[in-house]
């Protein structure tokens, strides 16, 4: 029986020693661009870009088959940020403003079909009690709009806040 431990011991060793140098001196060594982009991306894997989660994404925008347009969440930000680092240009996504989910109170019935679908938990309610929108943590990726029964939820651009708020740009005379 000791003889037994001692073998397994010692088999499970020298297994364990030689994963552990194929894992060092075999591996391949992965896409630092394409962990980058992976960073950049908000990583709720809704896949609303059409791919099955940001990884594969990422590995259409490196591979140069997606514009720095596909991911609806993250936004006009993000789609710079790509564009910028992929070296690209934007289409059309750099006049699009930012559209956050917003409840009208008084139609919610809380039903909270809403806050199960958010991938950000960015509505607070719970079932029979009104609902409302954190719109910090709201990606604006209208999941929510899509199964509210009463309609009360749509997509809005953000309310300003003094932290967000900013002056209008003037008009141009004579143009």
């Amino acid at each position: 029986m000791i003889v037994a431990v001692v073998v397994l011991t010692v088999l499970g060793s020298a297994l364990g020693l030689l994963l552990s140098l194929a894992a060092r001196y075999l591996q391949v060594p992965g896409n630092p661009l394409g962990e980058e982009i992976l960073q950049l991306l908000p990583g709720v894997n809704c896949g609303q870009c059409g791919y099955p989660g940001c990884g594969g994404a990422v590995e259409a925008l490196v591979a140069g088959i997606a514009p720095p347009t596909l991911c609806p969440p993250g936004g006009p930000t993000l789609a710079r940020a790509l564009a910028a680092r992929l070296g690209r240009t934007l289409g059309v996504a750099d006049d699009q403003p930012l559209l956050l989910a917003e409840i009208d109170e008084s139609r919610c019935i809380g039903c909270a079909h809403c806050g199960k679908r958010c991938p950000t938990d960015a509505i607070l309610g719970a079932p029979r009690q009104i609902h409302a929108v954190f719109q910090e943590a709201c990606m604006g990726c209208g999941l929510c709009v899509e199964v509210c029964p009463t309609e009360c939820l749509q997509l809005r651009p953000p309310t300003p806040t003094l932290s967000t708020w900013c002056w209008p740009k003037p008009a141009l005379a004579g143009g």
